[in-house]
């Protein structure tokens, strides 16, 4: 019976071994998984991180601009004349053009002489260039024998280049300034009564970065 007795315990010890064996190599591959779970959640937290931060000094700079290019406009601003939203200098088209025209008024090229020197300045300092953007209602130009414009786009892009040429006549570097055309395109309000399309009659000037030169000489 003692024979018998060994036998049977040498045989649940054998059995017990290979059930302690995998259940070591089931907590070592969770343990593993949890591991990589942690890392993984990690790299996803640093990122979230490193995207805040970047953010963050995103609409920092954003808002450093805006207050710098306020305080340099801020003689013309207070005219209510001129207004700045999210970096655009914005001017009604009634100050600067008669309906259907881009002659300059005398009062709207006088406002623009105001703006050279200012602006000047806030380019030079930040390396940028002027962007001069011309925007209409909707309303569909009439045709007849001394309408010069075959459609709104060219009535906004002759207004721009004519605000584009008259800072460069008072001043502005001409590598300073472009003119760029939208048409009724990006209206600012409703276009259904008067006072939304006088809103979107407009001139907008935004300071925007110059084009960068790669070492081969191309535009990037």
């Amino acid at each position: 019976m003692a024979v018998l007795d060994d036998d049977m315990d040498d045989g649940a010890g054998e059995l017990t071994a290979p059930v302690w064996a995998v259940f070591g190599d089931l907590m070592a591959g969770l343990l593993g998984c949890f591991v990589l779970i942690l890392v993984g959640v990690l790299v996803v937290q640093i990122d979230l991180v490193a995207s805040l931060k970047q953010e963050v000094e995103k609409r920092q700079q954003e808002e450093q601009r805006r207050m710098a290019l306020e305080k340099a406009l801020a003689v013309p601003l207070a005219s209510g004349r001129v207004t700045v939203n999210n970096g655009r200098i914005g001017i009604s088209g009634s100050v600067l053009f008669s309906a259907g025209s881009d002659e300059l008024r005398p009062e709207g090229r006088q406002l623009l002489k105001t703006l050279v020197q200012p602006l000047q300045v806030y380019l030079r300092e930040r390396d940028e260039m002027l962007m001069v953007s011309g925007f209409t209602d909707n309303t569909t130009l009439l045709r007849g024998s001394h309408q010069r414009f075959a459609d709104n786009l060219e009535l906004s892009a002759q207004r721009a280049l004519t605000v584009a040429r008259a800072l460069i006549d008072e001043g502005m570097p001409s590598s300073q300034v472009f003119a760029a055309a939208f048409g009724a395109e990006q209206p600012v309000a409703d276009n259904a009564d008067e006072k939304g399309r006088a809103q979107n009659r407009r001139v907008e000037m935004a300071p925007v970065a110059r084009a960068q030169r790669n070492p081969a000489g191309s535009v990037r």
